[in-house]
């Protein structure tokens, strides 16, 4: 019985065996499949890459903050501050002068009445006495002025009528109404406003004479100028948080 024996060295694949593989339609197939798979695999392992290091840069600018050793060594600190934080005052002496629901009783005293080219204010010319919806002026003091303060009452925005008797003034005080106070709202903003862009023109001429120093590396001047913005950015939305607790005020809302 003949046997088949092993051979001593393992079988070598043929050229030809090798070539029908390759031809294969379905072997090649497979083959470049795998090949734009591991393609795509690489591909959106850059891509993902590149989008996570976008972002992290964003990251980066949005969240630079204040070093205020830094900024004193090129800008005048105090001054800056000084300016910013004093427009932040001068919006909230505003607010109380001029938007006061119950006005007829906050802000008359500080009503302006020019007299002979020189300017009091109302309380300097008139005695004041508050009663149930009635404010009462007593000019016995001035009685030449009463002409002028029924003009400056009047043209105050106050919404209110004076009524003379003589050297007295009777002003009943308005209902406070929906639309009083929708137009008191607005009037906020638009004092928010003023007072914000006085903020950012601070901001503007710092960046502005920064940017004019030679002895300075564009880098430091572009690192200092984020912290000015910073700081501009923090006196802002100090101004955003006094308007919307104003509003909320004038408006009757909670929220």
């Amino acid at each position: 019985m003949h046997t088949q024996q092993t051979p001593k060295y393992p079988i070598d694949v043929s050229w030809e065996s090798k070539q029908q593989k390759i031809s294969n339609p379905l072997v090649r197939k497979d083959a470049v499949n795998i090949c734009w798979l591991r393609n795509l695999s690489v591909s959106s392992s850059l891509c993902s890459k590149s989008k996570d290091r976008g972002g992290k840069e964003k990251k980066k600018q949005k969240a630079a903050k204040l070093d205020l050793r830094e900024l004193s060594e090129l800008i005048d600190v105090d001054e800056v501050t000084v300016e910013m934080n004093q427009a932040i005052e001068n919006m909230k002496s505003e607010f109380i002068k001029n938007l006061n629901l119950r006005s007829a009783t906050g802000a008359l005293d500080q009503i302006n009445v020019t007299v002979d080219d020189k300017v009091y204010e109302l309380q300097e010319l008139a005695q004041m006495s508050r009663k149930q919806k009635l404010i009462v002026l007593n000019l016995a003091n001035f009685p030449t002025a009463i002409p002028q303060v029924i003009k400056a009452i009047e043209t105050s925005g106050l919404n209110i009528n004076p009524q003379q008797d003589g050297t007295t003034l009777f002003l009943p005080i308005p209902k406070v109404t929906k639309e009083h106070r929708e137009n008191l709202a607005k009037n906020a903003k638009a004092i928010y406003i003023i007072h914000r862009d006085q903020i950012k023109d601070t901001r503007n001429v710092t960046i502005r004479e920064l940017k004019k120093r030679k002895d300075v590396s564009e880098d430091v001047i572009r690192r200092v100028a984020a912290q000015v913005e910073a700081l501009c950015d923090k006196y802002v939305k100090e101004a955003e948080k006094l308007l919307q607790t104003k509003q909320n005020e004038l408006l009757g809302s909670s929220e």
